[in-house]
């Protein structure tokens, strides 16, 4: 019987999102794919060190470990490498006990045909291209910060998965930024509080929040393994619409902090995010320094249209 990835949270990732592969990049970019190609065959068996998505990788592959959740997640390496070289990521995979094996290697060709085929719900890349690509086929992706590696301690165990969002223009769509980009902070206000009662449209992260919050309503809310946050720059009025929203979309969001304008960066560290998303480079930039982050790039425009989550 072929396996199904119905029901399942399938997260695509790319192995420099999943390792550090900063030496490497640097000598795809200033040498060429034959010297990557070369050095990455010469070095197989050299271990790679965990890169800023690993973590959260290692976190959400052990809720298989729960009891009634045994195959949950689906985590699945999407790779412009080739199969010739992609026995070092395997080698590291095996090496630090990640049960994954299932691998798209495309050798530079597109990745998104892939993503639609696994059914992707989450795509992590250092790739800005490849994640534009996602978003616009409307997959959640995210950019991996990886100018601030953070440290990973092997022997640190995580109780639970905390993943932290942005609001506009990642949980919901850039409809109301906009309006503060065009026309300032008080049409911005004024527009959220008379439509107060309309739920916004969904942005390119709300199928992803609905699919974890399925995930968390199989729990006691002291039991869950996933905790999730909104982190935005909105405040007073504006918050009630983003409240409204979530609740019409019958999701759950256990922590929000309406920061208006304070620096994300401090509540991130607090909260102990695994991730961060924000569309923003400033955010993400700031955040990163502290916790993992990922830029999300908005959908392009006349490229498909918001939907319920």
């Amino acid at each position: 019987m072929a396996y199904c990835l119905e029901n399942r949270l399938v997260i695509g990732v790319s192995s420099r999102a999943l390792f550090d592969l900063t030496v490497e990049n640097e000598i795809f970019k200033s040498q060429g794919v034959e010297a990557y190609c070369r050095y990455q065959i010469e070095h197989e068996k050299d271990l790679l060190a965990p890169g800023n998505g690993f973590r959260l990788i290692k976190s959400l592959l052990a809720i298989n470990e729960l009891p009634g959740q045994e195959g949950r997640v689906e985590v699945i390496i999407m790779s412009h490498n080739s199969p010739d070289t992609s026995l070092r990521v395997f080698n590291a995979i095996a090496h630090y006990g990640l049960n994954i094996s299932r691998a798209v290697l495309a050798s530079g060709a597109s990745l998104t045909p892939y993503l639609q085929a696994f059914q992707t719900d989450l795509y992590l890349s250092a790739d800005e291209a490849d994640v534009q690509s996602a978003i616009d086929c409307g997959i959640a992706a995210g950019i991996i910060c990886d100018d601030s590696l953070q440290t990973y301690n092997e022997n640190s165990e995580v109780s639970q998965i905390r993943i932290a969002f942005d609001g506009d223009a990642v949980l919901f769509s850039d409809e109301s930024e906009q309006i503060y980009q065009e026309r300032g902070l008080e049409a911005f206000e004024e527009n959220e509080r008379n439509l107060a009662n309309h739920p916004m449209e969904a942005g390119p992260f709300a199928k992803f929040l609905k699919t974890l919050s399925d995930i968390q309503k199989e729990f006691p809310v002291q039991q869950a393994p996933i905790r999730t946050a909104l982190v935005t720059a909105r405040s007073a009025p504006a918050h009630e619409r983003v409240i409204r929203t979530l609740r019409a979309w019958n999701v759950r969001i256990d922590e929000a902090f309406f920061l208006g304008g304070i620096t994300k960066r401090d509540v991130l560290k607090a909260f102990g995010a695994h991730i961060f998303f924000d569309d923003q480079a400033v955010h993400t930039k700031s955040a990163s320094e502290v916790v993992p982050a990922a830029r999300v790039p908005y959908r392009q425009r006349g490229v498909g249209e918001g939907a319920d989550p």
